[in-house]
C-alpha cells in the first residue's frame, strides 16, 4: 500500500500509452475518499507529455484513502476502462495510508475574516516580494534568485506564469507555455518541458516555506498571450487548475493590472468564477489593478488586492469587505527614472508598517540599476536594497504576537461625517470651531477630521502598538486596560532595536521618544 503525507502533493501517473493525436482529448478523473474523515473528493488529471497521464491531490486530513480513476475520450461517457484509449495501461483502483504532517507543514493558506491561517490553524502573516519573470530566466540566474529567497523574510512571491516584455526585461524565454499550431499559439497544446520546469520552481518554493502567488495574466506581451479569445483563456486556465492546484502554496492572481488589458468585466468574472468552481480545494483568489480597483464583493474573491501609495485608509476596505487585505505594489525601493522604482529603503519599510498596523499586509520589490539590468522586481537574482533586513524585523515582531492585529487608531469616514453633520447642523448656539465644522462640505473637512487619526491597533488585551510614521514626537502615550500589567517597549523600525522602557503599567502611559521618524511603542500584556 502507498502512502502520501498530510498537506503534501500526493501522484499518480502512468506511461506508455499509444494515444497518437488523442493525449490531450483525454481526461482522467479520479475520486480519492476516506470514509473516517467524510472526505469525498473529485480530482481531475491531466496529460504531461511523454504519454504520460497525471492525477494529484492534495491530502488536508491524514487517514486511509481510496481512489478509483475513470476516463473520458472527445465526448464519449466517463467510463472504468475505456478499451479504445486506456485499455489495460491504468490502475484503475487504489489505496494509501495519509500520514499525519511533517513539523513545519501547516497546509493551504486561506482567508478567515480580515486576516489569513494556515490548514492546520497558524496564523499566516504574507511578507512578500515581486519577480515577475522569475520562472522565465535561464537557470543560472534561477538557482541564484532561489539563493537570495533563502536568506530572505519573505514568506510570498509573486509571478508570472507568462513571460513578461517590459523596461529593463526584454529577452525572449526558452520554453513558452504552448506550442504553435498554424503559426498561431495552441491553448491544446501545453510546452510540456514549460510546464515541468515551472512547477519545479513552485514546488521548491513550497520547501522554502514560501507561498507563491501566480499571476495568470498581464498585458506586458509581445508574444500574444494577453490576446487570448475567453474561450481560448477558459482552456488554460483548466490546464492550469488540472496541474498546478494540488499544490499547496499556489494563491491564484487573475492578472497584473487587469484594466490595462482588452477583456471585459464579463469575462474577468467568468474567469474567478471558472477558478472558485473548478479548484476543489479553495486556493486564495484575487486581482490586481493598475486604477480601478477589482470588485471584492465577488465570491470567488478571497482577499482585498491593491496597486496604491495611498495607504492612510486601507482600514476602511478591510471593514467594508471583511476580508484579508494585501498591498501588493505600493512601489519600489530602488532609483530607476520610473516614480514608481524609485522610492527610498525607509519609505518602504514605512510603507510597511502603515499598512500593517491597519491590519493589512504588504508586498517588497527593489529596482535598483545595474550593469547587466538584472532588477530583482522583474529578473531576481540578488538585492541590493536596505529595505528587506527591516521587513524581517517587523515580520518577527508580528510573529511573535499570540494573533493577528486589528486597526483601532479611529478616524471618521463620510458616512459618519454626514451622520453627525445632519445632527448638529440645525442646533442652535454653535460657534467658533463646530459652526465651522458643521458648514464643511466632507471635501473640505475630511483631513482635519481625521488628523488625530493614528496608527494604531492592537492583539485583543494582549498586545497594543502605535507607528508614528514619519514623525519625530519626543512623548507617545498609550491607552492601556486599567486591568492587567503592561511591558512597553520602545521600537527603532530602521536601526531594528527594541527597548524596554516600562514594566508592569496599565492605564494611560506616557513615555519619552527619540524625537526621530520610524518610531513605534509596543505594549504587551506580561504573564
Amino acid at each position: 500500500m502507498s502512502t502520501m503525507r498530510q498537506y503534501e502533493l500526493f501522484e499518480l501517473r502512468w506511461n506508455g500509452l499509444d494515444l497518437e493525436g488523442l493525449e490531450t482529448s483525454v481526461k482522467i478523473h479520479a475520486v480519492f475518499s476516506c470514509p473516517e474523515q467524510q472526505v469525498h473528493k473529485e480530482v481531475k488529471g491531466f496529460y504531461a507529455g511523454n504519454g504520460e497521464y497525471v492525477v494529484r491531490f492534495l491530502p488536508e486530513k491524514p487517514g486511509r484513502y481510496t481512489w478509483k480513476v475513470t476516463e473520458e475520450v472527445a465526448g464519449c461517457a466517463a467510463n472504468e476502462r475505456n478499451t479504445a484509449c486506456l485499455d489495460g495501461a491504468v490502475e484503475m483502483v487504489g489505496e494509501a495510508v495519509c500520514e499525519a504532517a511533517d513539523s513545519g507543514r501547516h497546509g493551504l493558506v486561506r482567508a478567515e475574516g480580515t486576516h489569513f491561517r494556515c490548514a492546520d490553524g497558524t496564523w499566516f502573516y504574507p511578507f512578500g516580494t515581486t519577480v515577475y519573470a522569475f520562472s522565465h530566466q535561464e537557470d543560472a540566474l534561477v538557482e541564484q534568485t532561489f539563493e537570495t529567497l533563502a536568506a530572505a523574510p519573505f514568506n510570498k512571491i509573486r509571478i508570472c506564469v507568462f513571460p513578461k516584455h517590459y523596461d529593463y526585461n526584454h529577452n525572449d524565454p526558452e520554453y513558452f507555455a504552448f506550442e504553435k499550431t498554424d503559426g498561431k499559439w495552441d491553448v491544446c497544446r501545453p510546452c510540456y518541458p514549460f510546464w515541468d520546469r515551472l512547477e519545479s520552481h513552485i514546488a521548491r518554493l513550497d520547501e522554502m516555506g514560501i507561498q507563491c502567488d501566480l499571476i495568470l495574466f498581464h498585458p506586458y506581451d509581445c508574444w500574444g498571450f494577453s490576446k487570448l479569445t475567453r474561450k481560448e483563456a477558459l482552456t488554460y486556465l483548466d490546464y492550469v487548475v488540472r496541474r498546478l492546484s494540488a499544490y499547496p502554496n499556489i494563491w491564484w492572481s487573475l492578472a497584473n493590472e487587469y484594466d490595462l488589458m482588452d477583456y471585459q468585466m464579463e469575462d474577468w468574472y467568468a474567469f474567478s468564477r471558472f477558478l472558485h468552481e473548478n479548484d476543489i480545494y479553495g486556493h486564495l483568489l484575487s486581482n490586481h489593478q493598475m486604477v480601478i480597483p477589482w470588485d471584492f464583493s465577488d465570491e470567488a474573491t478571497t482577499h482585498i488586492c491593491h496597486q496604491t501609495s495611498e495607504l492612510d485608509y486601507l482600514s476602511r476596505d478591510i471593514d467594508r469587505f471583511q476580508k484579508p487585505l494585501m498591498v501588493d505594489e505600493c512601489r519600489y525601493e530602488g532609483n530607476i527614472p520610473r516614480r514608481w522604482g524609485n522610492i527610498s529603503g525607509f519609505e518602504l519599510v514605512n510603507r510597511f508598517w502603515i499598512v500593517c498596523m491597519q491590519g493589512g499586509y504588504c508586498t517588497h520589490g527593489e529596482t535598483f540599476l545595474n550593469e547587466t539590468e538584472t532588477l530583482w522586481w522583474s529578473k531576481g537574482g540578488t538585492l541590493a536594497g536596505e529595505s528587506p533586513a527591516r521587513i524581517g524585523f517587523l515580520r518577527s515582531i508580528l510573529e511573535e504576537l499570540p494573533g493577528p492585529l486589528t486597526f483601532i487608531g479611529g478616524g471618521m469616514t463620510r458616512e459618519e461625517f454626514e451622520r453627525v453633520k445632519a445632527i448638529r447642523s440645525g442646533e442652535e448656539g454653535l460657534e467658533g470651531f463646530e459652526r465651522l465644522m458643521w458648514s464643511l462640505s466632507w471635501e473640505q473637512a475630511k483631513d482635519f477630521v481625521n488628523s488625530r487619526r493614528e496608527m494604531a491597533a492592537c492583539c485583543g488585551t494582549d498586545a497594543y502598538l502605535k507607528y508614528y510614521c514619519r514623525n519625530c514626537t519626543s512623548i507617545g502615550k498609550l491607552e492601556l486596560p486599567e486591568e492587567g500589567s503592561y511591558d512597553v517597549e520602545v521600537i527603532d523600525v530602521w536601526e531594528m532595536t527594541r527597548t524596554k522602557v516600562l514594566s508592569g503599567v496599565n492605564g494611560t502611559v506616557e513615555l519619552r521618544l527619540p524625537g526621530k521618524e520610524g518610531i513605534a511603542i509596543m505594549a504587551v500584556k506580561k504573564g
